[in-house]
């Protein structure tokens, strides 16, 4: 489970396809909150585990407007004996572009620390990137290219919200860049169509659904097994409802148990 919390954000980030430099229009607005219940299946026993939240809010950085993402992932209380998270999560990002400005990542795993900040120049397009494991003295440091798609996986999930649903192609191919504190990965993704689905204390939604596979860390390879699959809302919303990642013994899964101030109305949703 460790580093649970950008795993997600990973994961929901591949709702859409790779976002355009054409001023998108947010699918989100000031206030938005969107709450995500983290559970472990093993031997057909699905226990919920813990608590994903993401909260946007308008502000400013450096002098100009921005998009502040705040994200926390916490074990319930009952599991901390056996295995404490807390991890927290700040993105900026440009409030005309959508493009990420800073990330920083502070993550607390049972006995595990580690902090990163990345800084985003996109006018020498590159990001520069300190991190540390926290038992270390000294900070690592890292400068990596940035391409047209490159992104935190924070700032990955909400640019892809605000695609079009109509450029969708189903069993289409496709990739997208992900950049984490040393290395970029690359995430390979299909559209397999529109599902109606019933979802546990949500209710029933009309979704888009897609399988998804993260590359190695030196992104040569995707046979490892990681597939997951999630299920978005088929609206303007576009808001990642439910993930399903298997695991070598049982699986992860994550859905949405409740959301504040979306900016259109959740038209998805059957009863």
């Amino acid at each position: 489970m460790k580093h649970i919390l950008l795993v997600i954000a990973s994961l929901i980030a591949v709702s859409a396809t790779a976002a355009q430099r054409q001023r998108p229009e947010a699918a989100f607005k000031h206030g938005e909150k969107l709450v995500y219940v983290v559970s472990y299946k093993v031997m057909g026993v699905n226990t919920d585990v813990a608590e994903v939240s993401m909260t946007t809010r308008e502000t400013d950085f450096g002098g100009n407007p921005a998009y502040h993402v705040f994200a926390h992932g916490q074990v319930y209380p009952f599991f901390r004996w056996f295995f404490d998270l807390n991890d927290k999560y700040n993105s900026y990002m440009d409030i005309e572009t959508l493009r990420p400005i800073q990330a920083r990542a502070d993550i607390n795993e049972g006995n595990y620390r580690f902090y990163s900040l990345m800084k985003f120049d996109w006018d020498a397009r590159k990001v520069r990137s300190t991190y540390r494991n926290l038992k270390r003295e000294e900070d690592s440091r890292k400068e990596m290219p940035l391409g047209e798609k490159s992104f935190d996986g924070i700032t990955l999930f909400y640019n892809l919200r605000c695609e079009d649903i109509q450029s969708f192609v189903p069993d289409e191919p496709r990739t997208l860049s992900l950049v984490l504190e040393d290395t970029i990965r690359t995430i390979r993704y299909k559209f397999l169509g529109r599902e109606t689905k019933n979802f546990k204390k949500l209710g029933k939604f009309r979704t888009l659904k897609f399988s998804c596979q993260l590359a190695t860390s030196s992104g040569e390879s995707f046979e490892d097994g990681s597939e997951f699959f999630l299920w978005i809302s088929d609206d303007q919303n576009k808001i990642p409802l439910y993930i399903e990642s298997p695991i070598r013994i049982g699986s992860i899964r994550a859905r949405l148990s409740h959301y504040e101030n979306l900016k259109y109305p959740l038209t998805s949703k059957i009863k």
